[in-house]
C-alpha cells in the first residue's frame, strides 16, 4: 500500500476568516496575541480532516515585520506560542509530526526583496534553532527564487531536523519559478543544500503538475500544496500589504481541489496538501479520496 504524507491546509487565511478581524500586514501574527487558541483550533480542525501534519503558525514571524509594528520583542515568545498550539493539538490528535514553517524574509512573492546571502541565512537559521527543538522537521515555504532557496537551506540545516523545501511558481508557467529562473534548476539546489524533500507551493493548482514532472526526474521525494486564489494581484506586491487585496477563487470547490492532487499522486507526489485558501474541507474531501483509493496517510 503507497504512503501519502498529508499536509494540512492554509492556515493564515482560516485564521483571518475565524477571527473575523480585519487583516493586518501581520497576518495570522496578530491572531495569536488577540486571540489564543484560535491558531489549535484550527490545526485541530486539521488533524480532524485527516491531515497528518501540522505546519507551525511561524511563516511570518520574521524580525523585519515585528519590527514594523513594534513587537520585535515578542520575537522568541511568539514562537513559543506558536510551537505551543500546533503541539497541543498534536497531543489531542493522538499521532501526526508537527513542521516548523520558515517563511520569506522581508515580503512573499518578491524575490526582488531578498536579503544578502550572509543576513538571510543569519536570519532563517535564528528561526531553525528557535522551532528546531519542538518540531519533527523544517518546511521552508514559498521560496520565490535560487538565492533564497541556497540561504533558507543554508540557515535551516541549524535546526538538525530534516528539512523540505517547497517552491512558488509563476502562475502562467509551471517550469519558471516567481523569480524567473527554471524549475529544472530546484532539485539541484534542493539536493546540495541537503534538503529531504521538494515541493510546490502557493501557486494555482493548474501548474503544479508542470513543476511536478520536472522534480519527478530528481531523486528526492516530492509533492505540492496549491493556493485557492485567483492570481497574485499586483497590489499585494506592494509594501506591507494585507490579504483582503487577494481574490479567492469561487470555482476550487473540495472536489475540484481533490481532482488536481489526485492527478499529482498518481504522477509520484507522495507529498500534498493545501496552501492559503485550502481549508479543512478540501483536506477532509482530499483525505477520503486518498483512503478510498488505498492509500495509506502517514
Amino acid at each position: 500500500m503507497a504512503e501519502i504524507t498529508l499536509l494540512d491546509g492554509g492556515l493564515g487565511q482560516e485564521l483571518v476568516r475565524r477571527a473575523g478581524d480585519a487583516p493586518t500586514p501581520l497576518w495570522s501574527t496578530r491572531v495569536m496575541i488577540d486571540h489564543p487558541g484560535l491558531v489549535q483550533a484550527v490545526h485541530t480542525a486539521y488533524f480532524d480532516a485527516g491531515a497528518t501534519v501540522a505546519t507551525t503558525n511561524t511563516y511570518a514571524l520574521h524580525r523585519d515585520r515585528l519590527e514594523a509594528a513594534g513587537l520585535e520583542e515578542r520575537f522568541s515568545d511568539l514562537h513559543q506560542a506558536a510551537l505551543a498550539e500546533a503541539l497541543a493539538a498534536r497531543a489531542k490528535n493522538g499521532s501526526g509530526r508537527v513542521a516548523g514553517s520558515i517563511g520569506p524574509l522581508r515580503a512573499s512573492y518578491r524575490p526582488d526583496l531578498h536579503p544578502c546571502h550572509a543576513e538571510a541565512v543569519q536570519s532563517y537559521a535564528e528561526i531553525a534553532v528557535c522551532v528546531g527543538p519542538a518540531v519533527d522537521l523544517i518546511l521552508c515555504e514559498t521560496v520565490a527564487s535560487l538565492a533564497h532557496a541556497e540561504a533558507v537551506l543554508e540557515g535551516a540545516q541549524q535546526a538538525g531536523k530534516p528539512v523540505w523545501i517547497a517552491f512558488t511558481l509563476d502562475d502562467s508557467d509551471g517550469q519558471r519559478l516567481r523569480s524567473g529562473e527554471p524549475v529544472s534548476a530546484c532539485a539541484e539546489v534542493a539536493r546540495d543544500g541537503g534538503a529531504q524533500a521538494i515541493l510546490a507551493n502557493c501557486s494555482v493548482p493548474e501548474v503544479m503538475g508542470t513543476a511536478l514532472e520536472i522534480f519527478a526526474e530528481g531523486e528526492l521525494p516530492f509533492g505540492a500544496y496549491a493556493n485557492g486564489f485567483t492570481h497574485i494581484d499586483s497590489a499585494f506586491l506592494q509594501d506591507a500589504p494585507t490579504v483582503d487585496v487577494l481574490t479567492a477563487r469561487q470555482d476550487l470547490s473540495p472536489a475540484a481541489y481533490t481532482e488536481f492532487v489526485m492527478d499529482w499522486v498518481r504522477h509520484g507526489a507522495t507529498i500534498v496538501g493545501g496552501c492559503c485558501e485550502v481549508g479543512p474541507d478540501h483536506i477532509r474531501h482530499l483525505a477520503q479520496a486518498l483512503l478510498g483509493e488505498g492509500y495509506e496517510l502517514v
